[in-house]
């Protein structure tokens, strides 16, 4: 036992071309040591192995590039915004609710009922968003009568809000959103969402 041990047989499997196998049994000990260099380098150099074999060019890509994270940590360079004006147009409102369902943080909605209005007044579209149980439902062409609020706004508002050239707060005060029933309830929505990171870890803790 002990890491020493395990970077010992590690290395003869390495030796013995058994990268696949060495890349997945120091991955632990790198979880467990993450400091542990020369475990971050053996199991650097058995992805590095395995992108050199790979076909695929995604699973090469895969790869060297988790070998580079263990060798340099993840570079957090300058997110690419991949947000632009034609992206944004050709979303349909489902898949911006469904966004919104992805981001919606289960175990913090566990415990919250809320239950909005949405009405699109250029294209008359209306939704009926529901968060129970910690997840986000959504149902076109209603409206609940019971909502705790209700917004109303032209897509193209909402489209602008999304490119961040704008907040929900300045359109409320410049009236081209208005808002019915508790500011307070799409607040608390609002703050059960999550904000992903764009750089992130791949073979790392």
């Amino acid at each position: 036992g002990g890491a020493e041990n395990l970077l010992a047989k590690a290395r003869e499997s390495y030796a013995q071309g058994e990268y696949r196998w060495v890349a997945q049994v120091v991955n632990h000990l790198v979880f467990a040591e993450p400091d542990n260099k020369a475990a971050r380098d053996l199991q650097a150099d058995a992805l590095e192995q395995l992108g050199y074999q790979a076909e695929s060019g995604p699973w090469r890509n895969f790869y060297l590039s988790a070998a580079k994270e263990l060798r340099d940590g993840v570079v957090v360079l300058d997110t690419p915004k991949t947000a632009n004006p034609d992206v944004i147009k050709a979303m349909t409102l489902e898949m911006f609710f469904d966004l919104l369902a992805v981001r919606l943080i289960g175990p913090k909605a566990a415990d919250k009922k809320i239950v909005m209005n949405a009405h699109f007044t250029d294209t008359e579209e209306r939704y009926v968003l529901t968060v129970e149980n910690g997840v986000l439902n959504y149902a076109r062409g209603k409206q609940a009568d019971d909502a705790d609020v209700s917004l109303a706004m032209p897509r193209a508002v909402l489209n602008e809000i999304l490119l961040g050239e704008a907040t929900p707060a300045d359109k409320l005060a410049t009236g081209e959103a208005a808002i019915q029933g508790d500011p307070g309830k799409l607040a608390e929505f609002m703050a059960l969402l999550d904000d992903f990171e764009f750089w992130f870890n791949i073979v790392t803790p």
